[in-house]
């Protein structure tokens, strides 16, 4: 992932503070109506690494058993695959065969809709793309919208038409890129978050070392969908996955309902050790009782 990628250099001058909340991330947690333990659904952004053999996998692992060895170590998967492939319900219901109840896959919208139309003129995409996602049945998480980069605030009707004419049973989270979102005094723009709280459509938070506006903390409904880029554990990967579990620990207390997590670096190489250390944390400082993966450095079996 090269979103936010940055120097070994300029990481040293960064702050990696997280900010605080926004008034409205509050409210929004604390009028929640669902207040318990929450739910964690916690992984990385793909399983097909064959460099993980031997380390996420055990040593042999053969490429077709890939997703069954993943889906022994965590519960979830932000399935960045859909971006570039719509793939079939055919193919859907092979992979449903290879993961326990409860593992839930998390896919993107399609490159067709997001980036080459550009949310216009794609009811016929949708209709095949949600067909195909709502084959993954009960296996299904939500779905996660990122409009292309290059669409702005001038574009915000565009947005917010595409969402309201979707499916209200359907889980979805906004991820933003354009900086011009972020560019107002509260972090994230008024009208936006106004609509997306109002439509009961959630935000995504990405935290990369070089776009540190899109660190927003507005949650528009009692669940958060964070999208972390390590890199290459450096020292700073672990304090702000630290950072990170005192924040949800916080979330925890005034309401949040889910937690979504998911794990990548420029180098997906080390995503599985990363993701460890957080479950650990959680665990320890917020009562969580996350399954952590088993990593092995000798390719041995688990």
């Amino acid at each position: 992932m090269e979103f936010g990628k940055v120097s070994d250099a300029e990481l040293k001058l960064i702050d990696f503070t997280l900010p605080p909340d926004p008034i409205v991330t509050t409210e929004v947690l604390k009028s929640s109506k669902k207040k318990g333990k929450t739910k964690f659904y916690v992984g990385c952004a793909k399983w097909g690494r064959k460099d993980w053999i031997g380390k996420l996998y055990p040593k042999g692992t053969k490429e077709k058993d890939f997703l069954e060895y993943y889906a022994k170590q965590f519960n979830s998967i932000e399935f960045n695959g859909f971006f570039y492939n719509i793939h079939s319900p055919e193919q859907v219901q092979k992979w449903m065969e290879k993961v326990p109840k409860g593992f839930k896959f998390c896919p993107k919208f399609t490159q067709t809709i997001t980036h080459l139309k550009r949310l216009k003129n794609t009811k016929a995409d949708v209709d095949a793309y949600l067909e195909v996602v709502e084959s993954f049945k009960e296996h299904l998480g939500p779905i996660f919208l990122m409009p292309h980069p290059q669409m702005s605030l001038k574009n915000l009707p565009t947005i917010e038409e595409f969402i309201a004419e979707l499916p209200g049973d359907i889980g979805l989270f906004l991820e933003l890129r354009h900086q011009e979102f972020y560019s107002n005094p509260e972090g994230y723009n008024t009208e936006l978050y106004n609509f997306l709280r109002k439509q009961k459509r959630g935000t995504v938070i990405t935290d990369a070392a070089g776009r540190r506006d899109c660190v927003h903390m507005h949650l528009s409904t009692p669940e958060c969908f964070i999208r972390f880029v390590g890199n290459g554990l450096h020292p700073t990967d672990y304090t702000r996955c630290d950072e990170w579990v005192l924040r949800i620990k916080k979330w925890i207390d005034e309401g949040l309902e889910t937690c979504y997590f998911f794990m990548h670096q420029h180098e997906e190489l080390h995503s599985p050790e990363l993701i460890k250390y957080l479950i650990e944390q959680l665990n320890k400082h917020c009562g969580t009782d996350i399954k952590a993966p088993v990593i092995h450095s000798d390719g041995g079996l688990f």
